[in-house]
């Protein structure tokens, strides 16, 4: 491991609920042959990319890409009792699915290595295998995050890969998760901290302040070619989760929906008494606006090329929407969380 951590993680029922390979086959070819379509297809794309791979090691990495799957519609998704309405498996396959594609078609196959690829379609399956862990954050990273590490090494042991023998998987997916942490806290006061810290405790994804980080808790990190590409694959990942912002203004406004929905449920309100009107009237509108314009950024050359435009198309339609749907709730029109969340969708279907 790079980053040191006060704790660890440890396996859950989860895990061993899903264990192996076999197990998650059987339960994709039960409840998601859909997405066992979408792998089969992907590998048939890339045929004479991988032609000269072995192999057993195309099919360990399609059976760690399954098992996470799993395990996130188990935790946290539709197959389990603890629904999360943004983070649960269909995240998973907006990623490895169109995002994914858009990048492809953008980059080109051949603009990363076979196992880059493979490290983007992990990344997609396991940067959210946990969400329920106290928050803390060391190194800038956070508890979900670096469960989601641990979980992550472990499954690719299971698999068949060694830390030693396949270093660069290890070290890949470690900074790639580390990475996908989004702060959004306010940003901290110059009174707590001093000038050189705030410039690696500023807002938004932690990838594009990975080396800063680097640099304090893995010094000559820069001497490693396997940390220096991860670090560039780390970027390309963080792109990928955030290209919400990109997609077409409804699906756009759907993920932001989904999230508040996650957001009040882990808050315990109910979106239809009148409390919850103030937080989710917040959350779609100065919340998605600051998300949208201050705190992200495309990180990657490939993940601004790839999606940069999509999102400069729907910055007009973000501030036309959180200004009508502000001035709706400050009338009176709206008196509740799912009353704003109904407004939205219809502001939104007239903007896109």
């Amino acid at each position: 491991m790079i980053f040191s951590y006060p704790r660890e993680f440890p396996a859950d029922d989860v895990e061993r609920r899903v264990p192996d390979a076999a197990t998650a086959h059987a339960l994709m070819r039960e409840r998601r042959p859909d997405l066992l379509a979408l792998i089969e297809q992907r590998l048939q794309r890339f045929g004479k990319l991988i032609a000269n791979e072995p192999a057993a090691l195309v099919e360990h990495a399609r059976d760690a890409v399954l098992i996470a799957f799993c395990r996130v519609a188990y935790r946290h998704g539709s197959w389990g009792e603890d629904f999360h309405a943004y983070h649960n498996e269909n995240h998973v396959v907006e990623i490895l699915g169109p995002r994914t594609e858009r990048l492809i078609e953008t980059v080109g196959m051949r603009a990363l290595a076979p196992g880059d690829w493979f490290l983007l379609g992990l990344f997609a399956a396991t940067h959210d295998l946990r969400q329920r862990e106290a928050p803390l954050f060391e190194a800038g990273i956070g508890s979900n995050e670096r469960a989601s590490v641990e979980e992550t090494l472990r499954i690719l042991e299971t698999c068949g890969f060694s830390p030693k023998r396949e270093r660069e998987i290890f070290v890949g997916i470690e900074l790639m998760i580390s990475g996908s942490t989004f702060d959004a806290r306010p940003p901290p006061s110059m009174l707590e901290y001093n000038t050189a810290e705030l410039l690696v405790q500023s807002r938004g994804a932690l990838a594009r302040k990975l080396d800063k980080k680097l640099d304090k808790h893995a010094p000559g990190w820069r001497n490693d070619a396997r940390i220096m590409h991860a670090l560039t694959l780390a970027q390309i990942a963080a792109d990928l989760d955030t290209a919400n912002v990109a997609e077409t203004f409804p699906i756009f406004m759907a993920s932001a929906e989904r999230l508040c929905r996650e957001r009040e449920m882990r808050s315990h309100r109910d979106p239809d008494r009148p409390e919850t009107l103030t937080p989710v009237l917040n959350f779609l509108t100065v919340g998605q606006e600051r998300y949208f314009f201050d705190l992200h950024r495309f990180g990657s050359e490939f993940g601004r090329r790839a999606f940069e435009a999509g999102k400069l198309d729907n910055a007009e339609k973000l501030k036309a929407l959180t200004a009508d749907l502000y001035r709706r709730a400050t009338s009176g029109e709206l008196r509740t969380g799912n009353e704003v969340l109904a407004a939205c969708r219809e502001i939104t279907a007239t903007l896109g």
